[in-house]
């Protein structure tokens, strides 16, 4: 049975309408092949989505995290999505099987609550993301609303963070998302080969949420440095045992010097001992002769 503005209860979007009152998914255009705005965005977007999965953020929130770009947004039949630019929810997952056409997008009533954060990119002036957007967000109970203005056609900011206060945005404390446990703030830097201010999600110290592939710079460089210190240890364990071995040489010449002392001096004694002994046999062939040794000769 299809839900008709005359027959549909009131009911809280965030909450499964009872099976009477199911929609038909069909009904939903959930792709409309309509392109993103630009070659920025497309990146900006894959930067908002990617880290959150690359580093394991939900793992480190220890909480269910689905992060997607350019996915409406259904909050009641007849309604036309909204569709942030990226948007970021706690505590939900994906469908197994996400072709049905209940799973392609994020219906608020079938993941149970709105997306506790959606960004939206200033592209142009006609975006109403000061607006009619923002308006929108605060209505379906959107937590945090975070707009990036690139080029500041809105304004002299360039970043906006609201958190919901009631049912209206206040600006955010230091763009921290408290609830959701991440920041926003602008990062100069390179990605993916095009140099520029980018919004990147970050930890409440400020450190950005990294990507894949910084992930893996980080690593070849750890396991570079690691690589360099082995073979710091290595060299240094070389320098070592060739001291070492210097050192037993050393030791070994001085052993050598000594033994040869010991042995010239046990030779002298030896030549000593002789001259004795030849000096006692002659005294003793002149004694026998009548001719005295010791005696004095004239």
């Amino acid at each position: 049975m299809t839900i008709t503005a005359a027959t549909a209860p009131e009911v809280d979007p965030t909450k499964p309408p009872p099976a009477e009152f199911l929609p038909d998914y069909d009904q939903f255009v959930t792709e409309d092949d309509a392109p993103v705005d630009n070659f920025f965005s497309e990146k900006q977007q894959r930067l908002l989505t990617e880290p959150l999965y690359s580093a394991r953020m939900a793992e480190r929130l220890g909480r269910p995290l689905l992060a997607a770009a350019n996915v409406g947004v259904f909050y009641g039949e007849g309604q036309p999505a909204i569709v942030p630019d990226a948007l970021v929810s706690l505590d939900v997952a994906l469908a197994a099987d996400l072709w049905p056409k209940a799973n392609r997008s994020y219906f608020i009533w079938r993941f149970g609550k709105p997306p506790d954060a959606v960004v939206e990119i200033v592209s142009n002036r006609e975006g109403g993301e000061l607006g009619s957007k923002r308006e929108r967000y605060a209505q379906l109970g959107v937590a945090y609303y975070v707009v990036f203005d690139p080029q500041r056609l809105l304004g002299e900011e360039a970043l906006r963070c609201y958190e919901l206060r009631g049912r209206t945005y206040a600006p955010c404390a230091e763009n921290w998302l408290g609830d959701i446990g991440l920041g926003v703030r602008l990062w100069e830097g390179e990605y993916e080969g095009v140099k520029a201010v980018w919004l990147r999600w970050c930890d409440r110290e400020g450190n950005v949420i990294p990507t894949g592939a910084e992930l893996a710079a980080a690593e070849r460089a750890r396991a570079e440095a690691e690589r360099q210190r082995a073979e710091e240890e290595q060299r240094r364990a070389e320098e070592a045992r060739q001291q070492a071995a210097a050192e037993r040489q050393r030791a070994e010449e001085e052993q050598r010097r000594a033994e040869e002392a010991r042995q010239q001096a046990a030779a002298e004694r030896q030549r000593a001992e002789e001259e004795r002994v030849r000096a006692e046999r002659l005294a003793a062939r002149l004694r026998a002769l009548g001719i005295d040794p010791d005696a004095e000769a004239l």
